[in-house]
């Protein structure tokens, strides 16, 4: 036992097991981490770091095994809710944790507020953290437009706000470059230095960082592999490097074929040049990307370029390819300029990039046969020449496989096969070698050198690793879109006067002006509360709802809606325009309609009935009709919707009082309106039949009883005063439930989700907090609405006005509850959009009384109609702006109304997960 586990653990495993469906993410993990000390987890991607710290983190939910932490059982919930405000968390992921949209202060308020700190305390923090960082004059930049380096900065600065005791930090520098990564372990020892009873866990692929960490756990497949410090890691492997102990501590069957990477001398040849830039420059308005950028590579050589984040490397990449134009200076490849529109030039370029371009659902052998057809290589070709890479890169055996299946190491290999399956002269590799373990990075850049060396391709690689830099024939330097230095890493070592790479290419960037203000080691020290402030925050933190975390997830919701112009467009104009569309476009009034007579008789009495009909505001008579044909004909194009057929001798019969026939022809494609025009039709023939009577006899026509129809709301019977209000509710219902289930499902696909899991907000305050700038937003939209109801369509309001705006608030909550108990079944956000739009739109047309009413629908239809909350809001929205309805009239479907705001914002609490599962 080491004086570190002697000492007392921040954390215990003991027995845990971890699996994400079929895959076992940890096998049987029992372990002590000592506390007061920095841990570093080391391994590749894959291996388990993430899932450890999850659990360890509360993030995630235990499965099998038992995980303490600070001295309680962190699956224990009432536990975990009161440690959760001494522990911080830092996901996997540049400014995973972070709000883009938002400011360095905002999102530096936001969370400060989550832990309980007032005004005067968070400003304090705020401002030494910031001054600490050196991130105090970039408190208006929005996180999103921040360098990666910055943003780790920016989440260790929220990760700090509350003086946690164990901070995980789950890979923080992967991706950022090493003048960045040095910075910021710089803060960390300053931190510590501050804090140092705080103990710090952290997941880490670099192996030269793991050299500065207190103690050491290397993993491999969800297991344990070494435990110890640095130096003891290094002994007990006999090795000078931890990348050489991790390959020695693999199992036996992963590094048995292992050897070395040899770098053999570059052939000689005729120095064709293959890649040139001169001046090569590239400007975004006012802002300059690439600023006169100069190399030559020649052919076959390997060619490192290395930078700072942001420094302009993918913009010289896009340039290169032709899939950016160059503002000035020229590119050229094998001495041919680089033209967008040239394919042929591009046939030379192969790309792989850091994401893996492979299409998930196509086998191995469907991925290589895609790109060589894509690439346009003779079909009877392919065969031959898929066989040929799958045997170079060890793919043989694995042609039916599914990427998604196969280990990092293969995907990689396999990427690369697919970039060399057209056979390019020049070989584009985008930072490939990330997260993948050193027997599998040493593999493909074996690959890399064999590729070089025999086929003589030319290698133009960009990374992060510097001892995968020191492999590279050359490199080059940039930072803010210059090119500092070019050339041997080793001669750019003596030139700095350095010890190694990494330092020499940390001294270019600092002296390009790339570092920042030194800041008092102090400072952070300083920053820290006294402990009555401390417990006082850690009070409000563990209450069971705070207002301060409920007001600051309200806040920062309305900040992100208020600048994403697509989801503040819909939620104001869409109902409106949707309005505009649904009163003008649906209607069921028939006016104008097209008709058409075959009048056999041609009197004077048939040529009166026909004009009795035309004279309505109702119809509009066509041409006549020849014949059946004829009539067949019109009806299919649409030339008209009725036709009326007066049989021969109409006119002397009617006067014998002989029986007489008429028929009328109807379009029956919409049988509801096609029942109005009957209804018109039937009218009217019973007004001509009594105006006949009334002239021929000078008295009124006999009728055994008279029925007198008066309509007590809508008289005229119009389609807009009843189509209004029953669209306002349909409108109310579907486009809040849309925004506020996109407002949580984009938060788990962004991951943002993970500061619900970490830190002491609750359900209901995530939940309702979420929930209000749209409630207010759809009150907003709901006036608008309303306007346009009573201004444009003409529609007034006969009733009470406050139970219509009383309705309407307890009817925003209820659509936006439907919205947040929809996301929290879903986890992407094409998924939500689809079932909120059948889960309001549905039920709303069919079952609401919308179309009918709900007395008239029978079984589930019926149960559904009286339950579904629109049903009452149409009662409500029908009896306000028709019927005169008051306050008292509209008690029931409002007490309806708010029982049913309990019941959905009730359930989106209760289903809303606090934990990965």
């Amino acid at each position: 036992m080491n004086e570190f586990q002697q000492e007392h653990s921040a954390v215990r495993l003991s027995g845990v097991s971890l699996h994400y469906g079929k895959t076992q993410a940890l096998d049987d993990v029992s372990i002590e981490i000592p506390s007061g000390k920095m841990i570093g987890l080391i391994g590749p991607d894959g291996v388990g770091k993430s899932s450890l710290l999850s659990l360890v983190s509360g993030a995630h939910a235990v499965q099998e095994g038992t995980v303490e932490v600070l001295g309680g059982d962190i699956s224990d919930r009432s536990f975990r809710e009161n440690i959760c405000s001494k522990i911080a968390y830092m996901p996997q992921g540049l400014g995973k944790n972070l709000y883009p949209t938002l400011s360095v202060e905002e999102n530096l308020q936001f969370f400060a507020r989550l832990f309980g700190h007032d005004r005067k305390e968070r400003r304090r923090r705020i401002d030494s953290l910031t001054a600490a960082t050196g991130m105090k004059d970039f408190l208006d930049r929005p996180a999103g437009k921040l360098s990666g380096g910055m943003k780790q900065k920016l989440g260790l600065c929220c990760a700090l706000i509350h003086d946690p005791d164990l901070l995980i930090l789950d890979e923080p520098t992967t991706g950022v470059d090493p003048l960045a990564r040095s910075q910021f372990w710089d803060l960390i020892g300053k931190v510590r230095k501050g804090m140092p009873g705080m103990s710090v866990i952290v997941a880490t692929a670099y192996m030269d960082e793991a050299q500065r960490f207190d103690w050491l756990i290397a993993m491999d497949d969800g297991k344990i592999l070494s435990t110890g410090t640095p130096r003891e890691m290094l002994e007990r492997t006999g090795k000078d490097s931890l990348e050489s102990a991790f390959i020695q501590l693999m199992p036996e069957e992963k590094r048995k074929d292992y050897k070395p990477v040899e770098i053999g001398p570059m052939p000689k040849g005729d120095d064709e040049i293959a890649i040139e830039a001169k001046g090569l420059t590239k400007r975004f308005g006012k802002f300059t990307a690439v600023d006169h950028v100069d190399f030559e590579i020649p052919r076959g050589e390997i060619f490192g370029f290395l930078g700072s984040n942001g420094c302009g490397k993918s913009t010289t990449m896009k340039m290169l390819t032709g899939l950016l134009p160059a503002t000035e200076g020229t590119a050229k490849l094998f001495g041919r300029k680089v033209n967008a529109n040239d394919l042929e030039t591009r046939r030379h370029l192969g790309y792989m990039s850091q994401a893996f371009s492979l299409y998930e659902e196509l086998t191995v052998r469907q991925n290589l046969v895609l790109h060589a057809r894509l690439f346009a290589i003779p079909e009877k070709d392919i065969p031959e020449r898929i066989e040929t890479v799958a045997d170079r890169f060890g793919l043989s055996k694995l042609y039916d496989a599914l990427p998604s299946n196969l280990p990092l190491g293969v995907k990689q290999r396999l990427s690369l096969a697919v970039a060399v399956v057209h056979d390019p002269d020049i070989l584009i590799l985008d930072e490939p070698t990330s997260g993948v373990d050193p027997i599998a990075r040493d593999d493909f850049w074996r690959l890399i050198i064999e590729l070089s060396r025999k086929d003589r391709v030319t290698i133009f690689i960009t990374t992060h690793f510097m001892n995968e830099a020191e492999r590279c024939d050359r490199i080059s330097l940039m930072h803010a879109g210059k090119s500092l230095a070019v050339g041997k890493p080793g001669d750019l070592v003596k030139e700095r006067g350095a010890k190694t790479l990494e330092e020499a290419f940390i001294g270019y960037l600092l002296d390009a002006g790339a570092g920042e203000k030194n800041t008092d080691d102090d400072i952070l020290a300083e920053a820290q509360v006294e402990k009555g402030a401390k417990k006082k925050s850690e009070k409000v933190s563990r209450e069971k709802f705070c207002f301060r975390r409920f007001y600051s997830a309200a806040w920062r919701e309305s900040l992100e809606l208020r600048r994403d112009p697509i989801r503040l467009t819909l939620a104001l104009l869409g109902a409106m325009i949707l309005m505009f569309v649904m009163g003008y476009g649906i209607t069921m009034d028939v006016e104008n309609l097209k008709f058409a007579v075959i009048d056999r008789d041609d009197t004077g009495l048939s040529r009166d009935y026909t004009l009795n009909i035309a004279g309505s505001r109702y119809f509009e008579q066509r041409p006549p009709i020849r014949d059946y044909d004829e009539l067949d004909r019109r009806m299919r194009s649409g030339d008209i919707s009725m036709a009326l057929e007066i049989p021969p001798n109409f006119a002397k019969d009617l006067q014998h009082g002989a029986p007489t026939e008429m028929a009328i022809w109807l379009d029956g494609a919409m049988p509801q309106r096609a029942e109005t025009i009957r209804g018109y039709v039937l009218g009217m023939h019973q007004l001509w039949l009594a105006d006949r009577y009334r002239q021929d006899y000078g008295a009124e026509m006999p009728s055994p009883a008279t029925v007198e129809v008066r309509y007590r709301y809508n008289p005229d019977v119009k389609s807009l005063p009843a189509m209004v209000p029953a669209v306002i509710p349909l409108l109310m219902l579907m486009i809040p439930a849309i925004l506020a289930a996109l407002a949580v499902v984009r938060e788990k696909e962004l991951g943002s989700i993970i500061n619900l899991y970490v830190t002491p907000m609750t359900r209901t305050e995530f939940i309702v907090g979420k929930q209000l700038p749209y409630v207010a937003l759809s009150m907003l939209s709901f006036l608008l609405l309303v306007l346009m109801a009573v201004l444009l369509f003409d529609v007034p309001i006969t009733g009470s006005v406050p139970a219509l705006i009383v309705g309407a608030f307890l009817y925003c909550c209820i659509a936006t509850g439907m919205g947040l108990l929809f996301s929290t079944i879903t986890k992407s956000q094409i998924a939500v959009i689809f079932l909120a739009m059948i889960g309001t739109m549905l039920p709303a047309v069919q079952f609401s009384g919308l179309l009918n009413p709900v007395s008239s629908l029978e079984g589930a239809g019926r149960m559904i109609g009286n339950v579904y909350p629109m049903t009452y809001m149409l009662i409500i929205s029908r009896g306000v702006f028709n019927k005169a309805l008051s306050f008292s009239d509209l008690q029931t479907p409002l007490l309806i109304l708010a029982l049913t705001v309990q019941i959905f914002v009730g359930l989106s609490i209760m289903l809303q997960k606090k934990q990965e599962t």
